[in-house]
């Protein structure tokens, strides 16, 4: 087999030059370690475009792969063959899959809310934020204290997806409980800084920037860990939030408790909150700035479901 920790490690450097997320450096490293295993190469100069196409062929039909699963593993490879291996592939004759366009599932308030009350502790408040602000989960558990404006009632959402800053609303209901839990994490810095420890988890360009400044209360997570971690990056110890999987497995009990039928995931949250507050009549407008779209076709979604039985027609089984 080639070189593999070499090759991958050469994929990193590429990947962190052009300051990618964490996940998407987690996501290309997989799947160019799996195609380099699938195939078994034992050197660079043996792999070529064509085997792009065998191994989407391989995941598409003996894998049976999703569409978008398919494109994150195309775009994974093209990454790895232009910026490491410096080969063309323009002329790749596998096609990008077409994702079906989907209306999303959503919940009306009262089921919304049903669902949060059945969460407990700092989960209540994670469903809270991603009902009540339209937060995406990461943005949710990305969250830290310097975020929180109680004055005037906005969350401070950094980087969010595609890079973006945007200001949220800060729903009134959770600031009692968001006072309760910067208390809880005031306690948990404190035992930090007195085990010497105390740093927070930044991207590798603040912490070169702040240094040992990232000690400060303000720095931590709203959400954060049990345990301190070694930096992905730099290799400091520091405590990162709490990991997406956990509020999963509380929201599943939750939903299983509110006895609600629907299939209901952390982004159900975020399409309820733009949806019903198209039916209470807000702009569509103000709704893309506060969910952070770039093309108001993405936020123009939601207009279908909001209207799917405001448009006047009558079933004719309900007709006399």
């Amino acid at each position: 087999m080639m070189a593999e920790t070499r090759y991958l490690e050469a994929i990193r450097k590429q990947i962190r030059v052009r300051h990618y997320s964490y996940q998407t450096e987690k996501s290309y490293l997989y799947w160019n370690r799996y195609f380099i295993r699938h195939f078994k190469f034992s050197n660079a100069k043996q792999i070529s475009p064509t085997h792009i196409e065998q191994f989407l062929s391989f995941l598409a039909n003996d894998k049976r792969v999703a569409s978008s699963t398919q494109q994150q593993a195309l775009c994974a490879l093209v990454f790895a063959f232009k910026h490491v291996l410096a080969i063309d592939t323009d002329n790749l004759q596998f096609p990008y899959a077409k994702a079906p366009t989907r209306i999303p599932q959503v919940l009306t308030d009262a089921e919304a809310k049903l669902v949060i009350e059945h969460l407990q502790g700092k989960y209540q408040l994670i469903g809270s934020l991603l009902y009540g602000a339209g937060l995406r989960l990461s943005e949710a558990l990305s969250v830290r204290l310097k975020d929180i404006d109680f004055e005037n009632r906005t969350l401070f959402v950094f980087r969010g997806k595609g890079k973006k800053d945007r200001v949220c609303i800060l729903p009134n209901i959770t600031i009692e409980p968001i006072q309760q839990q910067i208390q809880h994490v005031r306690k948990t810095h404190l035992h930090d800084l007195s085990q010497g420890l105390g740093m927070a988890s930044l991207p590798a360009s603040l912490i070169k920037k702040f240094g040992t400044s990232a000690k400060q209360l303000h720095w931590q997570y709203l959400f954060p860990s049990v345990h301190c971690v070694s930096h992905p990056v730099n290799g400091y110890m520091c405590r990162h939030h709490i990991e997406p999987t956990t509020f999963g497995k509380a929201l599943r009990k939750a939903v299983c408790k509110s006895n609600i039928t629907k299939r209901i995931t952390a982004h159900t949250f975020r399409h309820s909150f733009a949806t019903n507050l198209l039916r209470r009549g807000h702009d569509i407008r103000t709704i893309q700035e506060l969910l952070g779209h770039n093309d108001i076709k993405t936020t123009q979604i939601y207009t279908h479901v909001a209207g799917l039985h405001q448009t006047g027609v009558q079933s004719p089984m309900d007709c006399s």
